[in-house]
């Protein structure tokens, strides 16, 4: 490694460090102050309450990691520049692309040690957290429903509908089976009051079987009791909330596609799906936009240009908001709207590279 690679890099995670801890802070500061008063008023324990935030602090460094990123390139190249070493080096032969590589290089490293925490730490952490902020907080029964309070499930060869499943004791409300054959013709319907899971089967009460006879009609019988096995089991049937965060990148793709199968839009979480894998990116094109930022004129010092950087940091945000919503509503296809404002703020930070002053 080079001398100057070695100096930029040492340079680099002194400040980084630093940015980090003072954006996590401010974060954290930010979201104790809302969120305090529902603890309060939940009655939840302090232990509770300290375990929410020790659980969101993974899912919060994330998300403060491309504004670290791109404060620390600009006032290391700001104090650089100030210091009169960006004119020396420039003397020496050195270009801005010579100058900066070794920053560009390790947010490229720091964007995947990125996709690697979302990928690992973060889903574990922000399911706790979230399981505090619902039982605790808004004292949720955990496990009852997703989306709709009626189910939709598509087995093999078999749909079911169930009005309501209640994970606590495992019963079902007013459940329908339709089982089909190879030729997807209707082959039996059973209709229930409810189903309760006992010894591994399911127990049906109050209904009706109907069964096709060979000549397509069908015979009809009541049932006080009945014993329906299927390969389903109560997990089957819970519908949780699950937010995108809490999966990672294989959990999050097989959710959206089984929720696609069982007949629900999933649109949403084919978006999230793609910006789980665009987002990271988002340090190495923060770290491109910063360097010509920083050295873009001699007299603008680094508080401006820390304030400017910060500016087009909420404005790719904002961006990738309104993407995501435009996602969400089906006028963009998934990938379009996760990708669009990286794609659009790549190209400022090589136009910018490529003007700054030399």
């Amino acid at each position: 490694m080079r001398v100057l690679t070695r100096y930029v890099v040492r340079e680099f995670f002194k400040l980084f460090f630093i940015c980090q801890m003072v954006f996590i802070a401010i974060y954290l500061m930010i979201d104790f102050a809302s969120g305090v008063d529902d603890f309060i008023k939940a009655g939840a324990p302090r232990g509770v309450m300290a375990a929410y935030f020790l659980y969101k602090l993974p899912a919060i460094g994330v998300q403060m990691l491309p504004v670290a990123t791109l404060t620390t390139v600009i006032i290391m190249l700001g104090l650089m520049k100030r210091n009169n070493e960006i004119t020396a080096l420039r003397a020496c032969g050195a270009t801005v692309w010579k100058i900066s590589h070794p920053v560009i290089l390790t947010a490229f490293f720091l964007s995947i040690a990125m996709f690697l925490l979302s990928e690992t730490v973060v889903p574990y952490t922000s399911s706790h957290a979230n399981g505090i902020w619902r039982v605790e907080v808004k004292k949720e029964k955990g496990g009852r429903f997703h989306g709709q309070r009626h189910i939709w499930y598509k087995g093999d060869n078999c749909i079911y509908w169930i009005r309501q499943f209640d994970n606590q004791t495992q019963t079902m409300i007013d459940p329908a089976f339709y089982f089909f054959d190879d030729t997807f013709h209707l082959i039996r319907r059973i209709d229930a009051r409810s189903g309760t899971w006992r010894d591994g089967v399911w127990e049906l009460r109050g209904g009706i079987i109907q069964d096709r006879d060979k000549d397509g009609s069908y015979a009809l019988r009541r049932f006080e009791r009945f014993e329906l096995k299927i390969p389903e089991r109560p997990k089957d049937f819970v519908r949780q909330e699950i937010e995108p965060e809490e999966m990672g990148y294989q959990q999050l793709k097989r959710f959206a596609e089984r929720l696609r199968a069982e007949g629900y839009d999933a649109t949403r979480y084919f978006v999230d799906l793609h910006i789980k894998i665009a987002f990271p990116f988002v340090i190495l094109i923060m770290a491109l936009i910063g360097v010509p930022v920083a050295l873009w004129k001699k007299e603008m010092g680094p508080p401006v240009a820390v304030s400017i950087g910060i500016a087009l940091c909420f404005l790719y945000l904002l961006v990738l908001g309104l993407s995501r919503t435009l996602g969400f509503a089906g006028i963009l296809p998934p990938i379009l709207s996760a990708w669009l404002a990286n794609s659009l703020f790549l190209f400022l930070g090589l136009y910018l590279l490529m003007h700054v002053n030399r």
